[in-house]
């Protein structure tokens, strides 16, 4: 029992050593770590707060935190100062939900503090997309108004003088919006899905790359299609009739000049057209190249190009817009077997390349017009049947219907349709002339122009209300020696005589007529002499006299190659292409 107990108290004794040993050599570990934390310099101390941070950073970050953001209860979080256990009885009487919050960014703050410079004009709209630059220095720059005399006009009262440079620039920019207003069919356009059509074509075989070349970044008219799809908003003609237009006096005109047009090239403009309802221009010529203008003559952009068309090989005698306004469809004619009809909406070109049973009769399609109501789409022969024959087609099929043949010797020199879209005025070089029937398909009158010697050209406008005749009321037929015959077909009666007597005959011009153009309200007539510089005048009507104040001799015509008439906001416009390529334009206003 006694060496029992000496044993254990042996053991004792060793374990007493080895733990007094430990502790002793821990003791050692943190007196050495004490020593090297003693040994430590400024820069490391300074260091180790700024990488691991240390007690007092932790507090004013939580200071600062509960200083900018407050609770959604209104209670704020108070953390007493010291060890851990301190902060955590602070605590106890916070509820569970604000203890924890979704960082969802930025808090919103208040409109005054959002806008401290500068003062936003009250009828300015807020922009819903983000301006692609800004500058910053322009909250922070003073422009005095009343020190400079240009910048006097951007005060709102006389006493105002130094503000903002972004209240600057929004002022610039309200100024800019009131001298140079965007033009209607921009605001009343409305984006539109985008619509798109196969090209069709009628002989596959027959056409191929090297007959037609077109850009197709010059075929792209979504712009334009977008401007189509809104043509009521585009119209500019009023529906309140003929009668509710001012007369124009005779033998002096009101007339002003508009902005040149701008063409593609020096190439001569031997083809021009305003559509009925809509106000755009198309042009062309021999370069093969077709442009559609908007007519659009007040500032800053007047008369802007919307789109060209380049068509190679092929040097445009006639192109034509579609009457209606819903059918966005131009027709363009060469002196080829084939014509092109471009369709605006889906940017297509389709080749017409044969009429049907009549190939041999229409050996070139450069020579052809369309009826008033877009219905029918008629083609002088190239062969002569003791006379002349005009094949017409269906304008939205293209197929052939009918054919009008006239007994004229040297074949037909010029067309018209009717008002009426019934029927056609055709005369033939020798100066007869032939009213033909499209309902009855046969001619029902002909007869002599007076002293005709080569017809070249003739055109109808005007109202007469006659519709046996189609509603037309002034015929004027022009020759190879210059004259001009005008007929008033409102005097003919029942019946059109064999022999009628002009109302009046102009010879004012002594080259070879080569256009002849009414206006719209029928009160303004323009012949014209491709063969002569300035071989231009116009004629009043119903007085059938010349205006003897225009053109002058310092009217920039040179040699007219294209003449038409249209209206621009409910004012008759009057356009003139020449041979050096360029388009002038003059407003008539009394």
């Amino acid at each position: 029992m006694a060496s029992w107990t000496k044993a254990r108290d042996s053991r004792t004794t060793v374990k007493e050593r080895d733990d007094s040993s430990e502790a002793e050599e821990f003791n050692g570990f943190r007196n050495q770590s004490d020593d090297a934390e003693s040994d430590k310099d400024s820069v490391e101390e300074e260091l180790e707060r700024l990488v691991f941070g240390d007690s007092a950073g932790f507090h004013d970050g939580l200071k600062k935190f509960r200083d900018s953001h407050e609770l959604s209860k209104g209670k704020e979080l108070v953390l007493a100062g010291g060890e851990a256990g301190a902060a955590q009885s602070g605590l106890e009487g916070v509820a569970d939900e604000d203890l924890f919050f979704l960082d969802s960014g930025p808090s919103e703050l208040p409109s005054q503090e959002l806008f401290t410079q500068g003062l936003k004009d009250e009828d300015e709209e807020e922009t819903k997309e983000k301006a692609a630059w800004s500058d910053s220095d322009d909250g922070r720059k003073e422009i005095s108004l009343a020190a400079r005399p240009l910048l006097r006009k951007l005060r709102r009262t006389e006493a105002e003088d130094v503000i903002t440079g972004k209240e600057y620039s929004r002022r610039l920019q309200k100024q800019y919006k009131l001298l140079n207003p965007s033009m209607e069919w921009v605001e009343s356009a409305r984006p539109r899905k985008r619509r798109r059509t196969s090209m069709r074509s009628d002989d596959s075989e027959n056409s191929s790359d090297d007959e037609m070349d077109v850009d197709e970044d010059d075929l792209s008219a979504q712009p334009l299609a977008r401007l189509l799809q809104d043509a009521d908003a585009l119209t500019r003609r009023t529906d309140n009739g003929a009668g509710s237009k001012r007369k124009l006096r005779p033998e002096v005109i009101d007339i002003q000049r508009m902005k040149d047009i701008a063409t593609s090239g020096p190439s001569a403009v031997t083809c021009l057209q305003v559509h009925s309802s809509l106000p755009l221009l198309i042009s062309s010529g021999p370069s093969s190249n077709v442009s559609l203008h908007h007519l659009q003559p007040q500032p800053p952009n007047p008369n802007p190009l919307l789109t060209t068309l380049h068509v190679k090989n092929t040097p445009m005698t006639t192109t034509l817009f579609h009457p209606s306004a819903k059918d966005p469809r131009i027709f363009l004619g060469a002196r080829r077997r084939y014509f092109h009809v471009w369709d605006l909406a889906s940017g297509t070109v389709e080749q017409v390349t044969r009429v049907y049973g009549h190939q041999d009769e229409q050996r070139t399609m450069e020579n052809f017009k369309i009826s008033p109501d877009g219905r029918y789409l008629a083609l002088v022969g190239s062969v002569r049947k003791g006379g002349g024959v005009i094949n017409i087609l269906d304008a939205n099929t293209l197929q052939w219907i009918a054919q009008a043949c006239v007994e004229s010797y040297g074949g037909v020199a010029d067309f018209s349709w009717w008002a009426s879209s019934s029927g056609l005025c055709v005369a033939g070089k020798n100066g007869e002339i032939t009213e033909w029937n499209l309902e009855q398909r046969s001619a029902i009158a002909r007869w002599n122009d007076e002293g005709a010697v080569g017809t070249t050209t003739i055109s109808l406008g005007g109202i007469s209300g006659r519709e046996e005749f189609g509603g037309d009321r002034w015929l004027a037929v022009g020759s190879s020696s210059g004259i001009v015959n005008i007929y008033d077909r409102r005097a003919w009666g029942n019946s059109i005589p064999k022999h009628p007597k002009p109302t009046r005959v102009l010879d004012q011009l002594t080259t070879p007529i080569s256009h002849l153009a009414f206006s719209p309200d029928g009160q303004v007539m323009c012949m014209a002499s491709r063969w002569k510089g300035d071989a231009m005048r116009l004629i009043h009507l119903p007085s059938c006299t010349v205006y003897r104040n225009w053109p002058t001799g310092k009217t920039p015509l040179g040699r007219v190659s294209a003449v038409a008439f249209g209206e621009v906001e409910g004012e008759t416009v009057l356009l003139v292409g020449n041979e050096a390529g360029k388009i002038r334009g003059w407003e008539i206003r009394g």
